[in-house]
């Protein structure tokens, strides 16, 4: 038992060290190299958030709000297919906004510094999209069909804004970064959301996990992050993954040395005598004396 205890501890250690590694150390060298432009979606976003607050403090800019951003499961399609876009910016109007701030500031930060621009944007929608499309599918289903179905009133109800996309990002980073205390605090409190305070925006978060966890699947973690990796100098921080999943480079191959060529007439194929040139080169060893390294 204190053996399989040591164990066990040894392992977790690994597994937290490596967590710490791949979501912040290597988020951290990657920005210190990029500098400030490596955070140029987590200012955007943080920004854009405190903006769409501040205008919604006043009841003209509340309702501007609701008109630009505002999605809701009776919209037309087409409606709350524009409107989506500015709704990761919208946060919810009746939640504190700076309680999620640093979460949306975080969750960019390190999905723009491990995955790039366009593929923290392309999740950050899709994760948000998924969620407002599943509101449309329950309100059609209706109350009580199989557990799922929404009654009508649900559809004026406001979208969950960036908080389906920070749940996504974060999700997605554990999965593709095997964190799992990370993926258990944004999962697991998901789900305790769900189960404890069960409402529309609970279940379109967990629609958000569910859709980050099948992105991250079928990419997988090594189509996602090679490009990153083939970027290393040497000189700029530790060599290649491959050379290390390698070991060093082997030796370069003994010096054979040279050997005098063999005449022209002997070399298979050889029909005619030396060639131009070869006289001078076709001398005995004691008259070119020793040969040096290639």
């Amino acid at each position: 038992m204190r053996a399989l205890a040591v164990r066990a501890a040894r392992c977790a250690v690994r597994v937290l060290r490596a967590e710490w590694h791949g979501i912040v150390v290597d988020p951290v060298r990657r920005l210190r190299r990029r500098g400030p432009s490596g955070l140029l979606l987590a200012f955007v976003a943080a920004f854009g958030v405190v903006f769409f607050h501040a205008i919604a403090q006043h009841p003209t800019g509340r309702r501007l709000v609701r008109l630009v951003g505002g999605v809701q499961g009776d919209l037309p399609l087409w409606l709350a297919l524009l409107r989506t876009p500015v709704s990761l910016y919208v946060p919810a109007l009746d939640l504190p906004v700076w309680g999620g701030l640093t979460q949306l500031f975080l969750a960019f930060a390190l999905a723009e510094l491990t995955l790039g621009r366009r593929r923290t944007l392309f999740l950050a929608y899709a994760t948000t999209l998924a969620g407002t499309l599943s509101a449309r599918v329950m309100l059609a289903l209706g109350p009580g069909r199989w557990g799922l179905g929404l009654p009508p009133e649900a559809g004026r109800i406001l979208d969950t804004g960036p908080s389906a996309a920070v749940v996504g990002l974060f999700t997605y980073l554990s999965v593709v970064r095997r964190a799992p205390v990370v993926f258990v605090l944004t999962s697991g409190s998901m789900v305790a959301e769900s189960v404890l305070k069960p409402n529309l925006a609970g279940r379109e978060h967990l629609i958000a996990v569910a859709t980050a966890i099948v992105l991250a699947s079928v990419h997988g973690r090594g189509r996602l992050l090679r490009p990153g990796r083939k970027r290393r100098t040497a000189g700029t921080g530790s060599p290649p993954r491959t050379q290390r999943a390698a070991g060093t480079c082997p030796p370069p191959a003994p010096h054979q040395p040279d050997t005098p060529d063999p005449a022209p007439s002997s070399r298979p194929g050889s029909a005619t005598g030396p060639r131009h040139g070869d006289e001078d080169m076709n001398l005995a060893p004691e008259e070119s004396g020793p040969t040096g390294p290639a």
